[in-house]
């Protein structure tokens, strides 16, 4: 049986994402989740985490660039950008500020050690910004500095990046840094599924399956469960499609959805070496 990294991503962001992240790891729905170092208390969420992952899962960097939380290497700054697609336009004119983005990677990834004690095990982005131009070297090396025996998340499977035209975006812009990863000797996911319109998210169940035809062993697959609280929609405008997520991930029809598709979700790693 082929083994399928489930990744959640966004833990941190919310208390109501990370107890519904908590609760799927300690039953043994998930096997990886990524971490918004930028989020709120996030000492105490780490711990909690560490208390509650089972042995062999994995626990990345979510690079934040984007989204409602605030810097951390300019605190007195206003939130990020609301949404990938400004920080898009800025990459492709090059008008980034390379220098302060390097200083909040920097800073995350420092974060992201002080809480849990060591490097991350792979490295992805908020909203995928650390495929854009501009952005993925110096999320690249300040992987190779701070976490050289992590992998990074390419975005790009059998399918796009799943389904639509959000999922051929992000499929396109992961040329780009599966190659720029692989000419520093950094490892990455054999391929990748996930992506939708999360306005379709009452059906959730037949997206999911819909991504795991054709992926081979190793491959990875992103979703984003939650409880919704009041600091969930404080951040993120689009917050309901995360109890649909975390319903079917918890319920009985998800264990027989992967068993079908020759999937499990045992421990499994990128090669590293």
């Amino acid at each position: 049986m082929k083994r399928l990294i489930l990744c959640a991503d966004d833990y941190a962001l919310a208390p109501g994402v990370s107890r519904a992240i908590r609760e799927l790891a300690a039953a043994g729905r998930l096997n990886a989740t990524s971490v918004m170092t930028p989020g709120p208390d996030l000492a105490a969420e780490a711990e909690a985490l560490l208390a509650a992952a089972p042995p062999g899962f994995q626990i990345g960097l979510h690079v934040t660039l984007t989204g409602g939380l605030k810097p951390l290497a300019t605190p007195d700054l206003p939130a990020f950008w609301p949404s990938i697609a400004p920080l898009m336009a800025m990459a492709f004119l090059r008008r980034l500020d390379r220098e302060a983005l390097a200083a909040e990677i920097e800073a995350q990834f420092g974060a992201f050690r002080s809480a849990f004690g060591r490097a991350p095990d792979f490295v992805d982005g908020h909203q995928h910004a650390h495929l854009l131009p501009g952005i993925r070297n110096l999320v690249l090396d300040a992987a190779k500095r701070h976490a050289p025996y992590a992998w990074m998340r390419q975005c790009r499977g059998p399918h796009g990046a799943g389904q639509g035209l959000k999922g051929r975006v992000i499929a396109g812009l992961s040329g780009g840094l599966a190659r720029a990863a692989a000419a520093r000797g950094i490892a990455t996911n054999p391929a990748f599924s996930g992506a939708y319109d999360f306005a379709q998210a009452g059906t959730f169940p037949a997206i999911f399956r819909s991504f795991l035809p054709a992926l081979p062993d190793g491959s990875l697959v992103m979703v984003h469960p939650g409880h919704v609280d009041e600091a969930l929609k404080c951040v993120d405008p689009v917050h309901g499609p995360r109890e649909q997520e975390l319903a079917y991930l918890a319920g009985d029809a998800f264990p027989r959805d992967l068993a079908a598709a020759g999937f499990s979700l045992g421990a499994r790693t990128i090669n590293t070496a």
